[in-house]
């Protein structure tokens, strides 16, 4: 054996023993979590992409779930859910979005930071009013770009809205999207 070929197999054996050493200490890496989190996205709702056929929920953030009301400006009611969907949508056009994944979700879904252009996807939503800071998630990443859309008054901020967390509970204790989107029926 050479000097060469003896270096080449003590850093193969180094690598051996750190990726057992990592399975050791962070346990396996999942499938989902070392598939390829870049390329073209499909919006599949404001806060959930589609990736090369993973799903990808947008860390940090909540978005109004597709079936979900708000009043805008005017207290008419809109479809917030759909509008934070198709305005994602037109956002990332055709650009590549690229995804750093962190978890995975209890649905089986990765859980990423995305972005597109250099812009932080989660970010965005918050920043246009289309999406919540989910503190219990975030740790407050997005809160002072939300206070920023509350007090510009963007996207839900105009009007009135249900914390989709809150509106998935009532649709769970078989609400109606009408009722659960109404502040005083979808507390619990």
């Amino acid at each position: 054996m050479t000097l060469r070929k003896e270096g080449d197999l003590k850093v193969r054996n180094l690598f051996r023993i750190g990726a057992v050493l990592g399975v050791l200490i962070c346990g396996p890496v999942s499938a989902a979590l070392a598939d390829d989190l870049t390329g073209q996205a499909s919006v599949i709702d404001g806060d959930t992409l589609e990736i090369h056929g993973s799903r990808i929920r947008l860390w940090g953030v909540d978005a109004p779930e597709s079936t979900q009301l708000c009043r805008g400006a005017d207290s008419e009611r809109y479809r917030c859910g759909a509008q934070a969907a198709n305005d994602l949508d037109a956002f990332i056009a055709s650009r590549v979005v690229s995804c750093l994944p962190i978890n995975l979700d209890r649905y089986g879904r990765t859980v990423a930071t995305c972005s597109v252009g250099g812009t932080d996807l989660g970010e965005w939503l918050v920043q246009n009013g289309l999406a919540l800071d989910w503190p219990q998630y975030s740790k407050g990443r997005y809160d002072a770009v939300q206070r920023t859309a509350e007090q510009a008054g963007r996207g839900m901020w105009a009007g009135s809205y249900v914390e989709p967390w809150l509106y998935r509970v009532c649709i769970r204790a078989r609400g109606t999207p009408a009722n659960c989107s109404d502040d005083a029926n979808a507390h619990p």
